[in-house]
């Protein structure tokens, strides 16, 4: 049975599409005036993907991700970053408040991730995560209500 293809909202409102576009872009320059470094951003951007089930963006991310120095096992750790040890501290407290965030409507960001969180990263790293954090969910939701294509690499198979 096939789908039915689904409206694609960055094309369908290029206007809103632009917006949210120039929105990452802002904070994409806070992140980089508080110092966040581009794997790490990858990583909780990768991270906040999977767990929204975005196939498109976790594509795109790993892209960019391999751009910023991240290996393919590094990156294929993400979803097992609790057990890995390829990560710093610093991107283990950026990867918990992912996971705060992608569920947030559970417990909110609870005041030990917060504090966790906090103890490791200064305040404008914090915001700055943050704002990435609700980019990257906003994403998530605009290519999966669409159901945007992620079709094989050339020379990989379906």
């Amino acid at each position: 049975m096939t789908e039915a293809p689904r409206v694609h909202l960055s094309r369908s409102a290029r206007e809103a599409y632009r917006a949210l576009d120039v929105f990452a872009k802002t904070v994409g320059a806070i992140a980089d005036d508080a110092g966040l470094d581009a794997r790490l951003r990858e990583l909780v951007q990768i991270h906040a993907s999977q767990l929204n089930g975005c196939s498109f963006c976790v594509r795109v991310h790993v892209d960019r991700a391999e751009a910023a120095g991240a290996t393919a096992d590094v990156i294929a750790q993400v979803a097992v970053w609790r057990d890995s040890g390829v990560f710093t501290e610093r991107e283990r407290a950026a990867l918990e408040l992912t996971e705060a965030h992608v569920f947030i409507h559970e417990a909110g960001v609870p005041d030990d991730v917060y504090d966790r969180v906090g103890g490791i990263l200064s305040e404008r790293e914090y915001v700055a995560l943050s704002w990435i954090l609700v980019a990257i969910n906003s994403f998530n939701r605009v290519a999966i209500a669409g159901r945007y294509d992620v079709p094989p690499r050339e020379g990989e198979q379906a």
